[in-house]
């Protein structure tokens, strides 16, 4: 399963929606049999990235999305969470 483009209206964050939020796709994933959850995040989302990681997401890849991401080094990770059971 894919996490797509999460996110949390400014006046909402620091209130740990985001945790519920990525908690509830965890479940869902696990309750409907899929083997793990993965989703992508750029280098400049410090907190998406610690969110994830707090979660059970681990880094697995990384990569540039253009010629000028790679000039800029404005990289992407790839995260992967497996899921119990598989």
């Amino acid at each position: 399963l894919e996490l797509k483009r999460m996110s949390v209206r400014k006046d909402y964050r620091g209130r740990g929606l985001s945790k519920v939020l990525c908690g509830e796709v965890l479940r869902f994933a696990r309750a409907r049999g899929y083997e793990a959850v993965v989703l992508s995040t750029s280098v400049v989302q410090v907190a998406a990235q610690r969110l994830y990681e707090g979660q059970g997401f681990r880094k697995v890849g990384e990569f540039y999305p253009s010629l000028l991401a790679t000039l800029l080094s404005f990289q992407f990770f790839y995260y992967r969470c497996d899921l119990p059971g598989h």
